[in-house]
């Protein structure tokens, strides 16, 4: 038998322990809390990390805990006069789940050949799958001359500060990649800034609908799902405009605006749908419908109603910021991708996060330059709260050309060439590291969305790929 052949037999004896793994692991909710105490990211991050490296150990492998910021599960690097470290960067925490799940989305639910849950895509299905990659090289005893280490990351979808920490603390990889993105493999990674837009409103002293609060958003990475105003006013006329108008809005816009009474105020809620910061196109943005909707009433404040119409006319239904003055575009990577995350705004001030990605060819001070007429002109401040820089690697590089080698091995897919992604991975903060997989080409795009999933055969066909991977640059 061929390596491939033997990888792909063993793969399929420990199919269904691989299956059992993933379904455990979904069920940890592990979506990443800052915390001062022994868990720096909270119990459920914490739970998954410690069951990843017990997983680890049962296999007979090596496992580093670095302080709970993060670790490694290690086998191989027997020679040692090759020291090199082959490193291979998942990440086990996860957005939040958000509303309108089919299935619970910590349950690990199996339908139709899939496999729910939060994570299943982005990234715990890639990473049990490395995990039993290796699983399956270390009992074929195809053992690595390089050390290969399963990195595990458990803020990845928030600071990074667990991953830098433990890059601080342990040796950098010699080379290696990241399962969080897309096959065949990806060479390049957009900048990614994140920010706040802010502003201070005066006093409102008119009588007249009364503006109270607006809260949308869960994760400046993630496309908005919900939207809630709170507003109030003595006369029910009103009220009785505001829910003329949502009949309005929901014929023309095909977006229902819900109206309910709270006391002597009332409730203005409405859906849009969640998808990845990274492709705002694949959802519908709340915060945008419901600013839209805004727009149709008259408040009293007049700082509420000039916020108001600077976002409906420079940010509204626009995904690549151009009204907004930040469209940049290269061949290589294409045009800036623009996501409004989340919105907290009361009587007294208001504050947008965005989640900007940029061509790999433009710098951060690009973007915020082409925005400084608009803020000007309606005394906006900016506030900065993240930046990564773009990652680019030549489509013939010696790395991107074995990964792709690998891929079009197993896959038979001699077609689909290297890409440059919006998406933003661990890739930027080590040495000579790439993306690669675990979505294939022509997948849905269901990460950080509701019922999120990984199809079962794709499932078995990356931990092929990634054994295959390890084999041909671990050297085994």
């Amino acid at each position: 038998m061929t390596y491939l052949e033997k990888i792909r037999t063993k793969v399929e004896e420990n199919w269904s322990e691989e299956v059992g793994t993933l379904r455990e692991l979904i069920s940890i909710k592990s979506v990443a809390v800052r915390n001062d105490g022994d868990v720096p990211f909270g119990e459920g991050v914490d739970e998954a990390f410690k069951y990843m490296l017990a997983k680890g150990e049962e296999f007979g492998f090596e496992s580093v805990n670095v302080d709970n910021y993060g670790g490694h599960i290690q086998f191989g690097g027997g020679d040692e006069e090759d020291r090199d470290i082959m490193g291979i960067a998942a990440h086990l925490d996860c957005v939040p789940e958000g509303e309108g799940w089919t299935y619970d989305p910590f349950a690990g639910e199996i339908a139709d050949g899939k496999l729910y849950g939060r994570g299943t895509n982005d990234d715990k299905g890639p990473a049990v799958a490395t995990l039993f990659a290796m699983k399956a090289l270390s009992e074929l005893d195809l053992i690595p001359k390089k050390r290969v280490r399963l990195i595990l990351g458990l803020d990845e979808e928030t600071d990074w500060e667990g991953m830098q920490y433990y890059l601080e603390n342990e040796e950098m990889p010699t080379f290696g990649f990241t399962p969080d993105s897309d096959f065949p493999v990806v060479n390049g990674e957009k900048g990614i800034l994140v920010f706040d837009i802010a502003k201070k409103f005066k006093k409102q002293t008119a009588a007249g609908l009364e503006f109270r609060s607006f809260k949308g958003g869960e994760a400046d990475n993630m496309v908005a799902a919900s939207a809630r105003v709170i507003v109030s006013s003595k006369k029910k006329s009103d009220y009785d405009a505001i829910k003329e108008r949502a009949a309005y809005f929901e014929e023309m816009y095909g977006v229902p605006v819900q109206t309910r009474a709270m006391g002597k105020s009332l409730e203005i809620t409405l859906k849009g749908v969640s998808a990845h910061g990274a492709h705002p196109e694949q959802g519908k943005n709340a915060i945008s419908c419901m600013m839209a909707f805004l727009g149709l009433l008259d408040f009293t404040n007049d700082d509420v109603t000039d916020f108001i119409d600077f976002y409906n006319g420079y940010i509204g239904m626009e995904l690549n910021g151009e009204k907004l003055g930040c469209r940049f575009s290269d061949e290589v990577s294409g045009e800036t991708i623009l996501n409004v995350g989340m919105i907290d705004m009361d009587r007294s001030s208001a504050k947008l996060t965005i989640n900007i990605r940029y061509p790999i060819t433009k710098k951060s001070e690009d973007i915020y330059a082409g925005m400084d007429d608009v803020c000007s002109r309606y005394d906006l401040g900016i506030i900065k709260r993240a930046e990564r820089e773009p990652l680019y690697k030549a489509p013939d590089s010696p790395m991107v050309a074995e990964l792709l080698t690998a891929y079009r091995e197993i896959t038979g897919d001699e077609e689909t060439e290297p890409l440059v992604i919006g998406g933003g991975t661990y890739a930027r903060l080590f040495d000579d590291f790439v993306a690669f997989g675990a979505k294939f080409p022509g997948g849905a795009d269901v990460e950080h969305q509701k019922d999120e999933y990984v199809a079962l055969d794709d499932l078995k066909k990356m931990t092929v790929i990634y054994a295959e991977a390890i084999r041909r640059l671990g050297e085994a």
